[in-house]
């Protein structure tokens, strides 16, 4: 199989973990593992992050009258409630930040495996099911981004921290988990941690590509671009598809799933 075909499966895979609380890069490493490919290892830890800028493209699009702050052919031009909700994203995304800047490469040599990719895979999908049933019949205390507090948002930000360094925990999975935990119903949960993706991936990227040094050959040119576009086109339907979803339906299946593939990680692997 060519690398280019390698790069559509990868943009698919990642266009579909990246916003389902079952872990993007886990189920990244686990499909290296299986189909790796020809690329020297500094251009791979690179792909293996900047891939997920399509997905985050996907979420500016389909967001941007919720996130884009300004109004050039209105009378205010400036919407303070915006501005208001991007003050706490980025409050969110500070204990992440300053580990991943400080700790990127170690966590990258000694966690970035199927073991704990396994593990964090079944832990936090029987987490998903025990706040799930904890849930059940409760009233959510938050029911609109607007509510969000910069207390609610910092408690966010440190569930997304343990996402930051264990592989297979899921960006999406960890803040979702600890959004429900303290109050925040399902769609605002949801819709949050799509929101705190921009500036975390973002930033991520730009560090990945700064080390790499932007000296491609046109053949990982075509990889990463490849990769990124079909993440894109892929992400836009996963989004939808995730929104309709848990209008009508909590996130246990999802748990049961983590709960399953990492069962089938660890017989593979061990074996």
């Amino acid at each position: 199989m060519s690398e280019i075909w390698k790069a559509v499966i990868y943009g698919i895979v990642e266009g579909i973990t990246e916003w389902l609380p079952v872990s993007s890069t886990g189920h990244m490493i686990l499909l290296e593992e299986i189909m790796p490919m020809k690329v020297t290892q500094d251009f791979w830890n690179m792909f293996l992050v900047v891939v997920q800028l399509g997905a985050i493209l996907a979420v500016v699009l389909m967001f941007w009258d919720r996130i884009f702050p300004f109004r050039f052919r209105e009378k205010e031009k400036i919407d303070w409630g915006i501005m208001s909700l991007w003050g706490k994203i980025l409050a969110a995304c500070v204990p992440a930040g300053i580990v991943g800047v400080l700790f990127d490469d170690w966590l990258e040599e000694h966690l970035y495996n199927f073991w704990v990719v396994a593990v964090m895979l079944i832990a936090v999908g029987i987490l998903f099911i025990y706040v799930e049933n904890r849930n059940e019949g409760v009233r959510p205390v938050i029911r609109h981004t607007d509510e969000l507090t910069y207390k609610v948002v910092l408690l966010i930000g440190l569930f997304q921290l343990a996402a930051a360094v264990f592989p297979g925990t899921s960006r999406s999975g960890a803040t979702i988990i600890g959004a429900l935990m303290i109050g925040v119903s399902r769609t605002v949960a949801a819709e949050f941690t799509f929101y705190l993706a921009i500036p975390v991936m973002f930033g991520a990227s730009f560090l990945k590509l700064l080390k790499f040094g932007l000296s491609f050959t046109g053949e990982e040119l075509g990889i990463l671009m490849t990769g990124m576009g079909v993440s894109f086109v892929v992400s836009v339907v996963v989004i939808r598809l995730l929104m309709g979803y848990i209008r009508k339906h909590d996130f246990k299946p999802f748990g049961w799933y983590r709960i399953v593939l990492g069962g089938a990680v660890l017989v593979y692997f061990g074996m």
